[in-house]
């Protein structure tokens, strides 16, 4: 114990720099958990406070979960959370990793600075505001791209009465929006490898082009495995802004634009079953935390030295 005390002293400094984020994580993500019992209850505002509402709560066991299991809705609400997230995995990726090597290749790095910067900005957006700038290029009557098939001779389009429209709109606005800060990891992995590496490889005679496939691309895989398992446990999860407020949830787009998460807050505005709602909210971190232990041991299967953990 004498031990213990004396590497606390002597580690001071590091640990009160940690600890402003190990406290945010303790109260937003562990002192939640225990909320999670309203997932089995039908609760009840009642006279006393939170504590006495959650005690004289009637136990209804996995009655909550019935919501999203037995509604018309739930084929239909988790097909499109599924693929629209497979979807982004994949394309955040690629173009990821692509803007990571192009802006590492541009010579000039205050101009690189510049593009960098200028690809970040979206990601800071929030979707609300990005949903008017949306609006301002698909509405009906005074948008700009039915302006600009106007010119053309082309029909106006109702693009919020357009389900089929949807899916591509959507995956445009979450990679325009998060490429920039998805790349940054990359970025930074790709400065940091040795430049000895080129230097040989330049030597050698090797075009730019073999330098990034049999160097960068090869140097940066255990990082794109480990930032994809990542991903994968998320899958379950949806971006509430990009699909309720873009489609400015518009009813008619609801069959490509209805994920679990607007699907929830839909029936919890509606109901105001606060039990329905952390049900789902359990079910969708139960099926991440499963898919990051299935994802990671098949790959550790292929190759041990690529696991997360």
């Amino acid at each position: 114990m004498k031990k213990f005390f004396k590497d606390l002293w002597k580690n001071r400094a590091w640990l009160l720099m940690v600890l402003p984020g190990t406290i945010w994580l303790l109260v937003f993500s562990y002192l939640p958990m225990f909320g999670t019992v309203l997932a089995f209850k039908n609760f009840k505002i009642s006279p006393g406070g939170f504590i006495q509402s959650l005690i004289n709560s009637e136990w209804v066991g996995f009655k909550n979960f019935e919501f999203l299991f037995t509604s018309g809705d739930a084929w239909r609400i988790t097909r499109n959370t599924v693929l629209y997230n497979l979807v982004f995995i994949v394309l955040g990726l690629i173009f990821a990793v692509f803007v990571a090597i192009v802006l590492n290749e541009i010579a000039n790095k205050k101009l690189a600075k510049v593009y960098q910067t200028s690809m970040l900005f979206p990601h800071f957006l929030s979707w609300v505001i990005v949903s008017y700038f949306v609006f301002s290029f698909l509405s009906a009557d005074k948008g700009m791209m039915n302006s600009i098939l106007g010119t053309f001779g082309i029909d106006p389009v109702s693009w919020y009465s357009e389900p089929d429209k949807w899916p591509g709109i959507l995956v445009f606005m979450n990679v325009w929006k998060g490429v920039g800060y998805g790349s940054i990891v990359y970025l930074a992995a790709i400065v940091g490898i040795d430049k000895t590496y080129y230097e040989a490889a330049t030597i050698d005679g090797a075009s730019k082009w073999q330098q990034i496939k049999n160097i960068t691309i090869p140097l940066i895989i255990p990082l794109m495995i480990i930032l994809t398992i990542m991903a994968i446990g998320g899958i379950f999860r949806s971006d509430f802004g990009l699909f309720y407020q873009v489609p400015r949830n518009s009813a008619i787009l609801y069959p490509v634009t209805d994920v679990i998460d607007t699907y929830i807050y839909k029936g919890l505005m509606n109901m105001g079953n606060i039990g329905m709602s952390t049900a789902a909210g359990l079910y969708q971190a139960v099926v991440g935390f499963i898919l990051i232990l299935s994802t990671n041991y098949a790959v550790k299967k292929i190759d041990p030295e690529y696991g997360l953990f």
